[in-house]
């Protein structure tokens, strides 16, 4: 498995995995437990080793889920989880990041992970009361107690991250990017080459529609997320169905899968990108990874980036109350 560097020298496989759905947001998951502990280990043994959960995610449960999974693989995986949540009742209320929240959450995320360290802890959204300045400084203070290895930004725009950085080092941002939604490429990207901040992409693949697997027959689940953002209406997903009939074209081409094509893209943006593509299934991995070995001709890539700069996407990313809750 190809390695990179993120920030602050962080290494980690080119290809990471985004925990969140094993426990939430995608409608029931049709395995179990057990089955997901083995994706997890399987994951690991086919060379991914950086794993992405938060509090949120259950909440509570997906954290306990990693934390069972890779204890006995601790010392092979980079471990991500996101503090910045009021949860109550099992179910986030709004932002919290005041510094005695942050602590509660590090040392409760550290028991759910059954870990000493957590080696990299974003803001998982910004928090309009806190300064940024005071959350970095909290997360210094962790770093400095061995808690904390790295200090991330989630939905952060880039005032806030210069002001984070100006505190404790950022060592990368999350934020979602894909060829489909491309917003931070003008003021954020550029703000990341100029302070040495790398990207964690999550959604790489738009949330599944990238795969060619979404269309506009398809029927979302009860509690699928995609119920509520715009750009999956069903009129929305027809007239974006454009940009994915190009990516299956440049798949057919080189023998990829259509999730292939979107992930080499983004992999080729820059050296330190690494996405966090989610999944139940151990196939699903073994087709990602397949991306890090995918090197499309710059003709490709840049016909698939002028082609989403042309087409545009119909639809928000969010909804209205999910949009206020970023920082951007």
């Amino acid at each position: 498995m190809e390695k990179r560097t993120l920030g602050q020298g962080l290494e980690v496989s080119a290809l990471g995995l985004g925990c969140m759905g094993m426990s939430q947001s995608y409608g029931p998951n049709p395995g179990g437990r057990d089955e997901m502990i083995a994706v997890l280990r399987g994951a690991v043994e086919r060379g991914v080793t950086f794993f992405d959960t938060a509090e949120v995610y259950g909440p509570y449960v997906n954290e306990e889920l990693v934390g069972e999974a890779l204890e006995p693989l601790r010392d092979q995986v980079v471990l991500a989880t996101k503090f910045g949540f009021d949860i109550r009742d099992g179910r986030s209320v709004g932002v919290d990041s005041r510094p005695e929240q942050i602590r509660r959450v590090a040392d409760a995320s550290l028991a759910r992970l059954r870990t000493d360290r957590i080696d990299l802890f974003y803001q998982h959204r910004v928090d309009p009361t806190v300064p940024i300045e005071d959350v970095a400084g909290t997360v210094a203070e962790l770093v400095a107690e061995g808690k904390v290895a790295h200090f991330g930004l989630s939905e952060a725009g880039a005032g806030t991250i210069r002001r984070a950085h100006a505190v404790h080092p950022v060592t990368a941002l999350q934020s979602e990017y894909s060829l489909w939604t491309r917003e931070i490429e003008a003021e954020i990207l550029p703000t990341l080459d100029e302070l040495g901040i790398s990207l964690v992409p999550f959604s790489p693949l738009g949330k599944g529609f990238l795969t060619g697997t979404v269309d506009t027959s398809t029927e979302f689940t009860p509690g699928d997320v995609r119920t509520l953002i715009p750009r999956f209406s069903e009129e929305n997903r027809a007239a974006n169905q454009a940009l994915v009939d190009l990516v299956k074209e440049v798949a057919a081409a080189h023998r990829a899968t259509p999730a292939q094509v979107a992930l080499a893209w983004l992999l080729a943006q820059r050296p330190d990108i690494v996405p966090i593509p989610g999944t139940r299934r151990l196939s699903r991995i073994e087709e990602n990874l397949g991306a890090t070995t995918l090197d499309l001709p710059a003709a490709d890539l840049a016909a698939l980036g002028e082609a989403a700069t042309r087409l545009g996407v119909a639809g928000a990313r969010y909804n209205k109350a999910m949009q206020a809750m970023t920082g951007l």
